[in-house]
C-alpha cells in the first residue's frame, strides 16, 4: 500500500463524518483539507492582479470595487466545473478533451499554457526584484542587484518545487507554505489600508462599500467622480471618449483574465495529484471559495482602495505643481531610489501630456487637423529615409548614437510636434489631473504616495513584503503548472525527473529573460504580445471545451448532472463562456499595435485574427475527419 492511501482514507472518512451536516459543521473539516484552491490563489495574486488593481483604482476609483470580485465568481464557476469533470472521471482532462471533444482544442489549451508559463515568469522576477530594491532596500538598484534577485527567486522556487515532488508529506508542506505566503500577501495589503483608515487621512467607507454594487454603465460613461474634471477640461469630448475607452479596457480585461489559461490547467492536475476523486467534489468548490476567492477579494480590494485614494482625480502634487516638484526633489535629494522612481513617474506623466495635447488638438480642430497630421507623416517619412540611408553608410550602432543626440537627424520638429509644443502649456489643471489619473503606475509609486497616510515604514516595507510574496508565489506556481503541462503533452505521469525538468523551465526562462530580454522593448513585444493574445483567444476555447465535457455522456457517464442542477450549471457556465469570448474579442479588436521594425507594416490584430481563423478551421477539419472515421467503423 502506498504512503498516500492512508492519508486519502483519513480525508474521505473526515468528509463522510460531516456529510449532510450544516455549513458550520463542515467549515473546520473542509478548511483543514483544503489545498489546490490555495494554489489557484497563489498564482492569481501576481503581477497581473497587482497592475490591474492599481490601474482599475486609478481610472475608476471606488466605483469599480465590484468588478474583480464579480468576474472572479464566474471564473470560479468554470473552475468548479473543471474540477467536477476531473474528479468525476478521475482521468486527465487533456486526454478527455482530445478523446471526446477535439484534439485541436486540447493541444491548443496545452500549448497556450506552456507559452504563458515560460513568458509570464519573466515579469514576476522583475516585480519581485524591484520590490527588494525599491521598497525594502535590501538589494542594490543595479545589474548586480538584478542578478542576486534572479538567483534568489530561482533557488526559492526550485527548493519549494523539490518538496512538492517528494510526495504526500511534501505536497502537504508545499500547500501549507503557499497558504502562509497568500496570507502574508493579504495581510500586507490589509495592513496598509488599516493604517490609512486610522492614520492622518481617512477613507470614505460609505463610498467604498457602495462601490461593490455592480454598475455596467461604466462601459459607456465615465466614472461620476471624474465628471467635474471632464466638464472643466479643454475638451470634454476627448476626455469622455478616452476615459470610457480606458474603463472598458480594464473591465473587459478583468472579465477575460480573472482566471488565466494556465489556472485551468493547474486545478484538475493538482487535485488528481492529491488522489482526490468524486467524493471530494463538494470540498473542491469550498476549496476554491476559501483559497482563491477570499484572498483575491481582500488583496485586490485593498490595492484598489489604496490606488483610488491616491490617484483617482487627485494625483500627486509634484506632477501638476512645479514648486511642489522642486521641494520634493530637494527633500529626497539623498535618496537615489526615490529620485529614480519620481523621474520615472514624471516621464510617464510628460508622455501622457503629449498624447493628451494631440488628442485635444484633434478633437478641437476637426477637419483642420488632417493637414497637420499628414504633414507629420511626411516629415517622419523623411527622417526614416535618412536613417535607413545612414545605416548603410555608417552602421546601425553609429546611427543609434546619432538618434540619441537628435531623434530628428537634423530635420527638426514636424508640424504636429510644433502644434503639440504650443498646446501642452495651454492645458488646464483639469487636463493635467486627468492625465495623471489615467497613468499606469507600479507598486513603488503607490507605496511612495501612501507615506503621508500610512507612514513610510508601513508604506514601503509592508507593501514591499506583499509584492515580494506575490512574485515568489506566482513563480512557484508557474513552475508547478509547467511540470504538469510537459508531462501531459508527453503522455507521462506527473512525477520524477521529467516533472522536475518541466518545473525548472519557467525558472530558467524567468530569470534569464528578466536579466537579458524583459528590459528590451522589442524582445518583450515579441514575447508578451503573442503570448497574451494566444492565451486570451484560447481561454474561451478552453471554457467551451469544458462546457461540452460537462454535457458529454461518454465522458461523464452516470455522473453527468441532471434536472435543475444541470440547467443552473449550464446557465452559469454559458455566462462565463460569454464573458471570456467578449473579453477575448474586444482585446483582439482593440489591439492597435504594429510589429516592430522592419515588420511595422504588419498589425498584431491581423496576426491574432489569422491565428483564430486557422484554429477554428483546423478544429472543424479534425472534427469531420473523426466523424468520418467513426461512421466507417
Amino acid at each position: 500500500m502506498s504512503e498516500a492511501n492512508p492519508r486519502l482514507e483519513k480525508e474521505v472518512a473526515a468528509i463522510d463524518a460531516v456529510e449532510g451536516k450544516g455549513l458550520f459543521a463542515k467549515l473546520g473539516t473542509y478548511t483543514k483539507l483544503s489545498g489546490p484552491g490555495w494554489l489557484q490563489g497563489a498564482i492569481t495574486l501576481g503581477g497581473g492582479s497587482l497592475a490591474g488593481s492599481l490601474y482599475l483604482g486609478s481610472v475608476g476609483g471606488y466605483e469599480m470595487m465590484w468588478l474583480q470580485p464579480l468576474m472572479m465568481i464566474f471564473g470560479i464557476v468554470m473552475l468548479s466545473s473543471i474540477a467536477y469533470v476531473a474528479l468525476s472521471t478521475e482521468k486527465s482532462p487533456f486526454e478527455q478533451i482530445n478523446t471526446h471533444i477535439n484534439p485541436v482544442l486540447g493541444w491548443g489549451w496545452a500549448i497556450a499554457t506552456l507559452m504563458a508559463n515560460l513568458v509570464w515568469a519573466m515579469p514576476q522576477f522583475s516585480l519581485g526584484t524591484a520590490a527588494l530594491q525599491q521598497n525594502l532596500g535590501v538589494l542594490p538598484d543595479d545589474l548586480t542587484g538584478n542578478r542576486i534577485g534572479a538567483v534568489l527567486f530561482f533557488v526559492i522556487g526550485f527548493v519549494v518545487i523539490w518538496f512538492y515532488n517528494s510526495g504526500g508529506k511534501g505536497i502537504k508542506m508545499f500547500e501549507m507554505l503557499l497558504k502562509i505566503m497568500v496570507g502574508i500577501i493579504v495581510l500586507s495589503f490589509f495592513a496598509v489600508v488599516l493604517a490609512m483608515t486610522f492614520g492622518e487621512g481617512s477613507l470614505p467607507w460609505g463610498e467604498i462599500m457602495a462601490g461593490f454594487v455592480p454598475n455596467p454603465n461604466l462601459l459607456n460613461e465615465p466614472a461620476s467622480s471624474l465628471q467635474p474634471l471632464i466638464d472643466g477640461s479643454s475638451s470634454a469630448e476627448y476626455w469622455r471618449e478616452t476615459i470610457v475607452s480606458a474603463q472598458r479596457d480594464r473591465m473587459v480585461t478583468a472579465a477575460a483574465t480573472a482566471v488565466g489559461i494556465n489556472m485551468t490547467f493547474l486545478l484538475p492536475f493538482s487535485m488528481l495529484k492529491r488522489g482526490w476523486n468524486r467524493r471530494f467534489r463538494g470540498l473542491a468548490t469550498f476549496d476554491l471559495s476559501l483559497g482563491l476567492f477570499v484572498p483575491f477579494l481582500l488583496a485586490t480590494s485593498c490595492v484598489v482602495i489604496a490606488a483610488s485614494s491616491q490617484f483617482h482625480g487627485s494625483p500627486e502634487a509634484y506632477l501638476t505643481d512645479s514648486a511642489a516638484r522642486e521641494a520634493l526633489m530637494e527633500e529626497h535629494k539623498d535618496d537615489a531610489i526615490r529620485i529614480k522612481q519620481m523621474n520615472k513617474v514624471i516621464g510617464a506623466y510628460d508622455k501622457g501630456l503629449t498624447n493628451a495635447a494631440k488628442g485635444i488638438l484633434k478633437a478641437n480642430l476637426g477637419e483642420s487637423f488632417k493637414p497637420i497630421e499628414d504633414g507629420q507623416k511626411q516629415h517622419e517619412a523623411k527622417i526614416k529615409a535618412k536613417r535607413d540611408e545612414l545605416v548603410k553608410t555608417e552602421g546601425t550602432e553609429k546611427v543609434k548614437e546619432m538618434l540619441k543626440a537628435d531623434k530628428t537627424l537634423g530635420f527638426g520638429p514636424g508640424p504636429l510636434d510644433q502644434a503639440v509644443a504650443l498646446e501642452k502649456p495651454r492645458l488646464k489643471l483639469e487636463d493635467r489631473k486627468l492625465v495623471a489619473t489615467l497613468m499606469k503606475r507600479d507598486a513603488s509609486a503607490l507605496a511612495s504616495s501612501l507615506e503621508k497616510l500610512a507612514g513610510k515604514g508601513i508604506a514601503q516595507y509592508v507593501f514591499g513584503i506583499g509584492v515580494v510574496g506575490m512574485a515568489i508565489s506566482t513563480i512557484i506556481i508557474l513552475m508547478l503548472i509547467n511540470g504538469f503541462t510537459i508531462c501531459e503533452m508527453l503522455g507521462r505521469e506527473s512525477k520524477g525527473w521529467l516533472h522536475r525538468f518541466g518545473c525548472i523551465l519557467p525558472g530558467v526562462t524567468g530569470a534569464l529573460g528578466f536579466l537579458y530580454l524583459w528590459s528590451d522593448d522589442n524582445a518583450r513585444f515579441y514575447l508578451a504580445v503573442p503570448t497574451s493574445r494566444f492565451g486570451m483567444v484560447l481561454l474561451p476555447i478552453a471554457y467551451i471545451a469544458f462546457f461540452f465535457l460537462m454535457n458529454n455522456r461518454k465522458a461523464l457517464g452516470d455522473e453527468i448532472p441532471r434536472g435543475v442542477k444541470r440547467l443552473s450549471i449550464n446557465l452559469l457556465m454559458l455566462v462565463a463562456v460569454g464573458l471570456a469570448c467578449v473579453g477575448a474579442g474586444v482585446s483582439v479588436y482593440n489591439e492597435k499595435a504594429m510589429l516592430p521594425e522592419p515588420y511595422d507594416h504588419i498589425s498584431v490584430q491581423a496576426i491574432a485574427l489569422g491565428v483564430i481563423g486557422a484554429l477554428v478551421l483546423l478544429a472543424i477539419v479534425v472534427h469531420f475527419m473523426r466523424a468520418g472515421k467513426k461512421s466507417e467503423t
